[in-house]
């Protein structure tokens, strides 16, 4: 990963983290309570929010969520007070239950068997050192006196002394809490006074600060909402179990395992022990404690495996090793408190690395996502030598996706490092070796497990390895992509090299029908003009075909490929099977996936004409949707879309060149072309970061000709459900969109189908 421009040195920086963590050890005082106020504001300001809806004054709404949650508290304490109190007036009852168990226990000890020898050597050596001991004490007294043993007596402690000794039992704890109830009503009061300051101090950006608060204060509150309701899941069926097995205090054992849950790692273990004491005291024999045990297991079995997967659905975003390098740093700091702080604080310092620069190294240690894309991580693997990993990584890969979209997206990505790293001089020969050696056993491994029957036909394409090893290796990812196409299609052995008089001779009087032209040069041009010369003298009809593995989009475009008598040129796996499968001039083949037509298309069709959304009076409130959308994602185009039984048809288009106006839809592709009927047919958002590199799209004639490379939609659902056309984002470059931003896409689609829905009700009603 880069390191910013404003990224302070190493030195600096341990600096910094040494004085960071000084002022959290000797602040602990002021800034656990601090901390404490501000995650439970985070769980309180929701209903502060609804309770100010109502019409009532931020003072007094926040006064009324303290005074109920402190309530809540003081209810709570004293209930499980009660309890306690009443579970120890019952305690001394067990007393015979519990020395019977324990006489027992003896008893076994002491009958002969598997701590018989033990104890005899354990009694012999008490036996030695109690002889030495008389030995010791059988010496004459020496000359001098003895000293005289004092013993202090302590007098007892008067009412003062008394009193003194409780407050300052309950004084730290006391102070704690009503310093985190001040701060917790300050905070509620005036919420927008700590976040301008937070974004003062930090600094930079004011958009990226802000949208780093955003996104803590959403992470920590969602993850508290779901460990409440996890803890419920275990808290319940817990007393109902402990109840059913017979154990006193059943609803304050619940109650307390699901307070203890709260602290990671050790309060589920502690919540455990506390009903099996008392099964064990309560049973004379053996059995509630079994049952006990086996609930406690089966619960933590099903809320670890089965409720927190499902309800942590939307991660915290650290790794496993984070949290509990957290859970152990922030204890060491600040104590058990600092145990039950630890995921939320950690969070926070996740977000916050992931959107400021300047401290981008806390999302590579903390978060849960790889440090490295998959090219590089495969890319690593093969330069360490570590043909294992890289293997299994393709696997993976392949297993999500196919073997030909994993050489689109890691295999030719992978070599083009290679390329420029061989040409910076940074690769030393082992280095290179290790590459193409790793690499060719990545492709052998995919060509066993995925392999290709090839059809009783002649050759069709050659793939050659127009000049480097390198080369070699891209032309066998493509032969094995074609090959899964069912193209016949084979490359040329790597001895072999370039396009020469044994390699002709090899294919015989047919040769094949294509060749590709395997190339990591940036500048290609005399080697194919040669080979092509020397290809199309032998077979005239033959295509040829350069596939550029380092030239795309604008520059690829640009090539004088007539010039260099080749047929056509491609830069990804993708492209050139197309363009294989194009030459080929296959029947019915073409290249691209065209939109499919859902179950309930005919009642999806019958409402888009019913609902007056065609109606020209609409296509100004449309252009300015568009428009709006393509200012906000800074897009050159952005267009409200309908899609019928056969057309696609634009009802608002908001390009920076183009022009706006009312009138009626104009209809633009058949449906079938058109990538907002996926989305109607998916009934879901639809992001495509690359056209050419997506093969449901590369080879789409209407995206070609007019040079889309990007595209994002979101659809525009009646009031019924009945997907009605899309709002979407073109672009004629690539780029990425977050999943924030797909959803705000998505938010503005809805938007649009405001005015519809205006019109069929009038009262404003949906």
């Amino acid at each position: 990963m880069q390191e910013p421009e404003t990224s302070l040195p190493l030195p600096q920086r341990l600096l910094a983290v040494a004085v960071v963590v000084t002022a959290l050890y000797f602040g602990r005082d002021l800034l656990i309570p601090l901390a404490l106020a501000t995650l439970l504001a985070f769980v309180l300001a929701p209903l502060t929010v609804r309770i100010r809806r109502l019409g009532i004054p931020r003072g007094v709404a926040v006064t009324v969520v303290v005074a109920i949650t402190l309530g809540a508290l003081i209810g709570l304490s004293m209930f499980m007070a009660g309890q306690v109190r009443g579970l120890g007036k019952e305690l001394p009852t067990y007393q015979s239950n519990i020395a019977a168990k324990f006489d027992r226990f003896r008893a076994q000890l002491r009958t002969p068997g598997l701590f018989r020898e033990a104890s005899r050597v354990i009694d012999a050596v008490e036996s030695e050192i109690e002889q030495t001991q008389g030995e010791l004490e059988q010496k004459p007294a020496t000359a001098t006196r003895r000293p005289a043993r004092v013993e202090l007596v302590p007098t007892a402690p008067g009412a003062y002394e008394s009193v003194g000794r409780w407050l300052e039992r309950i004084g730290p704890p006391a102070a704690l809490f009503g310093t985190t109830l001040i701060y917790l009503f300050l905070v509620l009061l005036n919420p927008g006074d700590m976040r301008d300051r937070l974004v003062s101090l930090l600094g930079g950006s004011v958009h990226r600060t802000t949208d780093a608060l955003n996104d803590a204060g959403q992470r920590v509150s969602r993850y508290l909402t779901m460990q409440l309701v996890v803890n419920l899941c275990y808290a319940v069926p817990m007393a109902a179990g402990l109840w059913l097995i017979g154990i006193p205090g059943a609803l304050l054992w619940g109650l307390l395992s699901a307070v203890l849950r709260f602290i990671p790692y050790v309060g589920s273990l502690v919540g455990a022990v506390f009903p099996l004491l008392l099964a064990f005291a309560v049973d004379p024999g053996w059995s509630m404690v079994a049952w006990a045990l086996a609930l406690i297991v089966v619960l933590e079995l099903i809320s670890n495996n089965i409720v927190e997967p499902w309800l942590y659905g939307a991660s915290t975003g650290l790794s496993a090793m984070s949290l509990i390098v957290a859970a152990t740093f922030w204890t060491a700091l600040w104590g058990p408190i600092g145990l039950v702080l630890s995921t939320p604080l950690t969070v926070c310092m996740l977000v916050i690395g992931r959107h400021l620069p300047q401290l981008a190294f806390l999302d590579v240690m903390l978060g849960s996502r790889p440090a490295l894309e998959l090219p590089s991580r495969m890319y690593q693997r093969l330069l360490a030598g570590n043909s294992a990993d890289a293997i299994e990584l393709a696997e993976e890969s392949v297993a999500g996706s196919s073997p030909r979209q994993f050489y689109e997206d890691v295999g030719i990505p992978v070599l083009r490092m290679a390329t420029v790293d061989h040409r910076l001089q940074e690769a030393s020969a082992e280095h290179r070796h290790r590459i193409v050696s790793g690499m060719s056993a990545v492709i052998d491994e995919l060509r066993a497990h995925h392999a290709a029957e090839r059809p009783q036909a002649p050759l069709e394409a050659l793939c050659i390895g127009s000049r480097w090893t390198v080369d070699t290796l891209g032309a066998g990812m493509a032969a094995h992509a074609l090959a899964l196409d069912g193209v016949a299609a084979s490359a040329a052995p790597a001895a072999a090299g370039a396009v020469t008089a044994e390699l002709i001779a090899s294919l015989g009087s047919d040769g094949a029908k294509v060749f590709v032209l395997s190339y990591f040069s940036p500048q290609p041009q005399e080697h194919a003009q040669y080979f092509a010369r020397r290809l199309k003298r032998r077979w005239p009809d033959s295509k040829v075909i350069l596939a550029l593995w380092n030239v795309e989009g604008a520059e690829l475009a640009a090539l004088p490929i007539a010039d260099w008598g080749v047929d056509a040129a491609v830069g990804s796996i993708n492209a050139m099977v197309t363009e294989v499968c194009a030459r080929l001039e296959r029947e019915g083949a073409v290249g691209w996936s065209p939109a499919q037509y859902g179950a309930d298309d005919a009642q999806r069709v019958r409402a888009l004409r019913d609902s007056g959304i065609l109606d020209a009076s609409l296509r100004g409130t449309f252009d300015s949707a568009a428009r709006r959308a393509a200012d906000i994602f800074d897009v050159p185009v952005a267009m409200v879309t309908l899609i019928d039984e056969q057309w696609q048809y634009t009802h608002g288009d908001s390009a920076k060149a183009g022009r706006v106006g009312i009138g009626e839809p104009e209809r633009g592709p058949e449906r079938g072309a058109s990538m907002c009927g996926h989305v109607v047919a998916d009934g879901a958002a639809l992001v495509v970061p690359d056209v050419q590199r997506d093969p449901r799209f590369a080879a789409n004639p209407v995206l070609i000709e007019n040079g889309i490379r990007f595209y994002a939609g979101a659809p525009l659902r009646d009031s019924e459900g009945h997907i009605l056309g899309t709002l979407c984002l073109l672009d004629t470059q690539p780029r990425t969109m977050s999943l924030r931003d797909a959803k705000l896409l998505e938010s503005l689609a809805d938007e649009v189908m405001v005015p519809l829905r205006n019109r069929s009700c009038p009262n404003g009603a949906v």
